[in-house]
């Protein structure tokens, strides 16, 4: 999904359109109420835990601790699934706010004016005020096999890296459930109730979400899906192949459109450059939209080539959510979503 593309690329080129990655590194070539909103109810905020704390992150590293931590600094998109589960950050990395200064899409339900911002963008990350943290852990996903966390840039890794342990989560060529089980396990360690009665719910509405997906693919195979991600001079197609939200997509019968081979591998695998011209090349019934910050949304869209693509005309595009946060409440709607567009689409490519 990050692009993550071959090993030949660099980390900002496999960003891209349309992986897991953001789009971002080519572009840039309180009361009751607030009881819900900043961690939920009192049952699912963290227990306080006390004595030694360990955890096998998905690189095979084990973190352990004399306590569990209690500063924790993570990538936005992470720090938004712990913050589901009750646990709270001191401070994140990543995209977190826009450019007038509203939440980030991966900033999810956090009240990001109580966060300390690190770095908003790519290549960013204030070293000295993660220090200032004094931080317990630092928690980040990873697009790749070679263990590289997203969002901490490798010229400053090192240095960030020695003030504090990393919990890595794997979001590279695997299905949307085993993430999303790994971060329940880390908010878990960390103190979440994941017993309580709001989490449980959450697990069973995925899981509810996920049989309405399949049954609806079964119903519609005829139904075309095309994963799309826009920037100012291309237009890019995800392959299904090692981004969690596709590959489970297809896993649960989704006719997801592949792009050829050939046109994969000079992308690692992740997807084809398409210029506008070109954006037709591709038979379509739904198309799903990269939503994140970086990327062009279908609205803003002027090129005329897209407006008369059959999917298009149709009403039929929706946003797809290439970095999901891992939390099951914010997975769900992704799936009802897919699930009510096949069961609605017309057959229009």
């Amino acid at each position: 999904m990050p692009n993550a593309r071959a090993t030949h690329l660099t980390r900002r080129g496999i960003l891209a359109a349309g992986g897991a990655l953001g789009l971002g590194a080519v572009l840039a070539a309180c009361g009751d109420e607030d009881a819900s909103k900043n961690g939920g109810s009192d049952s699912t905020k963290a227990a306080e835990k006390s004595g030694p704390w360990t955890f096998k992150d998905d690189r095979g590293t084990t973190v352990k601790l004399d306590k569990t931590p209690a500063n924790i600094v993570a990538f936005t998109g992470a720090a938004a699934a712990l913050f589901d589960y009750g646990i709270e950050v001191k401070g994140v990395f990543g995209p977190t706010r826009t450019k007038d200064g509203k939440a980030d899409v991966q900033a999810g339900d956090m009240d990001i004016s109580k966060l300390t911002i690190l770095g908003n963008e790519w290549g960013q990350f204030n070293i000295e005020k993660y220090a200032g943290l004094a931080p317990d852990v630092l928690v980040s996903t990873m697009f790749d096999n070679a263990g590289t966390l997203w969002y901490v840039p490798e010229e400053s890794k090192d240095k960030i890296l020695k003030l504090a342990p990393s919990v890595g989560v794997s979001v590279f060529d695997i299905q949307m459930p085993k993430p999303l089980q790994r971060m329940l396990d880390l908010a878990e360690s960390l103190g979440a109730d994941v017993k309580s009665a709001k989490i449980v719910e959450a697990k069973k509405k995925f899981e509810t979400a996920a049989e309405r997906l399949r049954k609806a693919a079964k119903a519609r195979p005829e139904i075309k899906v095309l994963a799309g991600s826009a920037s100012q001079d291309i237009f890019y197609v995800s392959g299904s192949n090692f981004s969690i939200d596709l590959e489970y997509f297809k896993a649960l019968g989704v006719n997801i459109v592949e792009p050829s081979a050939k046109a994969l591998k000079a992308s690692g695998g992740w997807f084809e450059n398409l210029s506008w011209e070109n954006v037709d090349k591709y038979a379509a019934d739904v198309i799903i939209m990269d939503d994140r910050s970086s990327t062009i949304q279908p609205a803003d869209i002027t090129e005329a080539t897209w407006k008369k693509l059959p999917a298009v005309k149709a009403g039929q595009v929706i946003a797809r959510t290439p970095e999901p946060i891992l939390s099951y409440d914010k997975c769900t709607p992704i799936l009802d979503k897919l699930a009510e567009a096949i069961e609605n689409a017309k057959k229009v490519a």
